[in-house]
């Protein structure tokens, strides 16, 4: 294995060893006054100069800001001048082997046990065993100890690095080959040959001067057998003895010179392991060793032994019983460190190699964040990006980087005809793209799509993913892929048992290539670590239908809301900040009562999936300053332990059949989406609300008397039209996000049922659940229908469909389209940016307005679409909008088509008894005669 160059300085300790002298000198700089004008007292800095003496010569270093940077440097000056050259440190076996026998050598040295290196804490306290095992040390904790050790073990066998016993059995094979060292005939004790160091005795003594201290710590024990569950226990450490003796004891192990120890588990600068008994079939016999690895019967016997939950944990082999603990030796102090182990470490450990469970982790909010669904914009998304989210995976099952490999292609852009984004506008088939629109020629801009690969430590791959999604920017690109990927990850982590004919059809609806053979061997040992087939959600409808704050109809959840209507509600792609706490509870036992997490201030944009639906769907219905309380069933019980934090211990002896989780939130803030802010900012009075009022007008000129609001969202139209006097007196709105239509019966029915305008004219109202794609023969025949900036959310073939419908079979007197002008964009983009330089590339294609929408038309776009349409269903059509002027470029900032439909024969106007079906659910109905809040079940 290729491991990298050794840097100057340790090329210069490898030759000369302690004869090599470093000495620092500090320089003080004075920075230079950059207003020669003013006399303005500048701070000095400090810059650190090196000075090495060598034996053949003395070098000295320039100025560094680092004391380290300026060492390297008189190194390297050093190594220039004798001539030394930088080489890879890549020894053969045998070398490596060599090294090894002189490394374990040296530490019985008196220059190293009186240095700090962790492994001397080792010595200094196994030196005072009683008896024959004076001045003794325990082989297995040599490779835990020292990196160069383990680097050695893993020259000699690469496999070395995931298995200690195989590092073992390596290092036995040194002992044995050393002139100098002894290894016992029971257990793994090695000790110096002849005369001890004469250290030893000074260190026995500072030993027996210290006080003694018992210290309880908190430790987790993996059980071998898969039933057991992970389970808590508690060690008991004394400075006055050897630590490895207390953790022998629990793992009902001799001596402590049979307990393995794995790498770091966590955090690098920790000293959580895991503890294993080195496995009966290994002992110093040579002639067994020889033959162990490639004894087929021992291997056998050895993946029989191999604990799953604590190998994937660490990912090396664990086998046996494991005690999973914090404690050791550091470079930082001579003393024990130790520290608790909460069962809720292990479980946080176990979610952090979910594909999204850093997201979790680094939000603090295991049970309240979702990994999100869009890759937005950088303000909007919180948290790790995604390709750190996928590096970290990466890392975390000891797999190689991801490689991400972009490639750019140019497409052509005119005035009206740009093409960014997820893909190219279908109706550009139907223009000549060779052909000069408006006089005007085409220019070519550049987009980038992404590909990522991931591949095994052996180079081996496993996944490929090729996104055919394009973006403006090539970060963008890399984002949006490694969001994909994760996405899909996820999903597999929820069903790892998934059989591989499964798998490759589960990747290709991702355009992700899966090599099954290799991905199994990497992800099957997560097995028996998520046993979802164990940890089911519970079924809690029954119970949810009796609580007094909150029930669950048609999958959906109702809480009880408190505080005033403030107005100010959240919308699709705007960022909200909450508060929350979420609460263990028990449906017939009250002394269940456990806080599992709460958040103060907790941020995200809604409509990304970013949170649970529970949550979302709550924050939907309430207003800033209100809060609110609502139930749900338990999800996984790793979840659930792993927020809980110290009571974890006592939650997973708990019964968790009759228990379900209690939310209090609270909107505390609401930031509108950048879109909405630009336009107010711009427009005077907003985008919005001119659209609205350029609907009334259109309402009263026609004398309509019912209107449907197809894509009525939160019911933000229908609303305001209550607010302005006009000749409707039926109202209806159909929408395909329960969630809005809910918000908008509450807002409708509050404002319906008391003294407003336009309660005397209004007689009856209703929202219905439902595809705006699907006919619905009760919204048949209304004298105006409105559609306003809804059609850009859809796919544009959905679009298209949506016209045909809407004009063929709803037939309304009139129909009001709106939707964004995509070439008013640089305008809005400009002001939302105004530092950014106007004079860039015009051919840089504008973003959309929002990240939700699939498609923004050009006039000449939306007026081709809109012709169509009307000459094909007997309406005719005309062009208006509201933002900016038609008369002048670009245009209107939301454009406008307003179809009429022309007179045709009455029996046309009929439906046939084929159109009178009716796929639509009636979520709210208000009537004048009664108004009560009527909801379907």
């Amino acid at each position: 294995m290729m491991r990298p160059a050794l840097a100057p300085k340790a090329l210069i300790h490898q030759k000369f060893g302690s004869q090599a002298q470093y000495r620092i000198e500090e320089v003080l700089q004075h920075a230079e006054n950059s207003c020669p004008g003013l006399a303005i007292a500048q701070q000095p800095r400090s810059l650190y100069k090196c000075y090495l003496d060598l034996p053949e010569l003395s070098v000295s270093s320039d100025p560094f800001p680092r004391k380290k940077d300026a060492e390297h440097a008189a190194s390297k000056i050093a190594m220039e001048m004798l001539g030394i050259e930088s080489k890879v440190n890549n020894p053969t076996p045998q070398e490596a082997l060599d090294e090894l026998i002189l490394r374990i050598s040296y530490f019985f040295a008196d220059e190293f046990l009186s240095s700090n290196h962790p492994l001397a804490g080792h010595f200094k306290v196994a030196f005072k065993r009683i008896g024959g095992r004076f001045g003794m040390i325990p082989l297995p904790v040599v490779t835990a100890c020292d990196a160069k050790v383990s680097n050695l073990c893993k020259a000699i066998n690469p496999k070395a690095e995931s298995d200690p016993v195989l590092a073992l059995s390596i290092l036995l094979k040194a002992v044995r080959m050393s002139a100098s060292i002894c290894i016992s005939d029971v257990g793994f004790w090695i000790w110096k040959l002849g005369t001890h160091s004469a250290a030893i005795p000074s260190l026995v003594e500072k030993l027996d001067s210290a006080s003694v201290e018992n210290i309880h710590v908190e430790a987790v024990l993996f059980p071998l057998l898969p039933e057991r569950d992970v389970e808590s226990l508690t060690l008991c450490f004394s400075d006055s003895q050897y630590y490895m003796d207390e953790i022998a004891q629990k793992l009902n192990v001799k001596d402590s010179s049979c307990i393995l120890i794995s790498r770091i588990i966590g955090k690098a600068s920790s000293e959580m392991r895991l503890y294993f008994s080195a496995p009966k079939l290994l002992s110093c016999s040579s002639d067994s060793l020889d033959n162990f690895f490639s004894s087929k019967e021992s291997n056998i016997n050895l993946e029989k032994m191999l604990n799953r939950r604590a190998s994937y944990l660490s990912g090396q082999n664990i086998y046996g019983d494991a005690i999973m603990v914090q404690v050791g030796y550091t470079w930082k102090s001579s003393d024990l460190f130790c520290d608790d182990v909460f069962l809720s470490s292990y479980y946080r450990l176990l979610l952090g190699k979910l594909p999204n469970g850093h997201y979790k982790l680094l939000r603090e909010a295991m049970l309240g964040a979702e990994l999100p669904t869009a890759y937005t914009t950088r303000s909007n998304w919180k948290g790790p990006a995604p390709k750190t989210l996928l590096s970290v995976f990466c890392r975390q099952h000891r797999l190689s980087e991801p490689i991400f490999s972009t490639r750019t292609f140019d497409c052509t852009e005119t005035s009206a005809e740009i093409c960014y984004v997820s893909k190219k506008s279908k109706l550009l088939s139907l223009v000549d793209e060779d052909e000069n629109v408006n006089g005007e020629l085409e220019k070519s801009i550049s987009a980038f799509r992404c590909e990522v690969k991931i591949c095994s430590k052996k180079g081996d791959p496993i996944i490929e993913c090729s996104c055919d999604d394009t973006y403006r920017k090539e970060c963008d690109a890399i984002q949006g892929t490694a969001l994909k990927v994760l996405s899909w990850l996820t999903r597999y982590f929820e069903q790892l048992d998934m059989p591989v004919k499964n798998l490759l059809e589960f990747g290709l609806a991702y355009n992700i290539s899966v090599y099954p053979q290799a991905f199994l061997n990497e992800f099957a040992i997560g097995l028996s670590s998520y046993d979802f087939q164990k940890e089911k959600r519970c079924t809690l409808s029954p119970i949810s239908m009796n609580l007094s704050n909150s029930k669950y109809e048609n999958g959906m959840i109702h809480c009880n809301i408190d505080g005033p209507d403030s107005g100010v509600y959240p919308s699709p792609g705007s960022v909200i900040c909450i508060s929350y706490a979420v609460v263990l509870l028990h449906k017939d036992d009250d002394t269940v009562n456990e806080i599992l997490e709460s958040k103060d201030e907790f941020e995200f944009e809604m409509g990304t999936g970013a949170v649970i639906n529970e949550l979302e769907f709550c924050m939907n219905q309430l207003t800033v300053n209100q809060s609110a309380q609502f139930h749900v069933d338990l999800p996984f019980k790793h979840l659930i332990l792993a927020a809980a934090g110290e009571p974890t211990k006592r939650i997973s002896q708990l019964s968790l059949d009759d228990c379900f989780l209690e939310y209090s939130v609270k909107l505390l803030q609401v930031t509108e989406p950048l879109e909405e802010r630009i336009e107010q900012a711009l427009f005077s009075p907003p985008l919005s609300k001119q659209r609205v009022e350029f609907a009334v007008k259109r309402i009263n000129e026609s004398h309509a008397s019912s209107l449907v609001d197809f894509g009525c969202g939160s019911g933000s139209l229908l609303n305001l039209l209550l607010d302005h006097t006009t000749t409707l007196g039926t109202i209806a709105g159909v929408d395909i996000s329960r969630r809005s239509l809910i918000r908008a019966a509450k807002v409708l029915h509050s404002k319906l049922s008391t003294n407003t305008k336009g309660q005397d004219i209004i007689s009856c109202a209703a929202l219905y659940d439902g595809s705006i794609t699907k006919f619905d023969s009760r919204l048949f025949g209304f004298d105006i229908g409105t559609c306003l900036e809804v059609i850009e959310h859809m796919e544009e073939d959905e679009a298209c469909l949506f016209g045909e419908i809407v004009l063929s079979l709803f037939r309304p007197k009139v129909l009001i389209v709106s939707t964004p002008n995509y070439e008013y964009n640089p305008i809005l983009q400009r002001s939302s940016f105004p530092s950014q330089d106007n004079s860039e590339d015009k051919a840089t294609p504008s973003k959309f307005r929002n990240h939700d929408h699939k498609f923004e038309w050009t006039r000449q776009q939306f007026q081709q679409w809109a012709n169509s349409l009307a000459a094909k269903h007997h309406y005719i059509v005309e062009f208006s909008g509201v933002g900016g002027s038609g008369d002048s470029e670009p245009g209107f900032a939301s454009q406008i088509a307003v179809f009429r439909r022309n007179s045709i024969p009455s029996e046309k106007l009929r439906m046939s008894n084929q159109e009178t079906s009716q796929p639509y659910e009636m979520i709210w109905e208000w009537s004048s005669q009664s108004p009560f809040l009527s909801e379907s079940n």
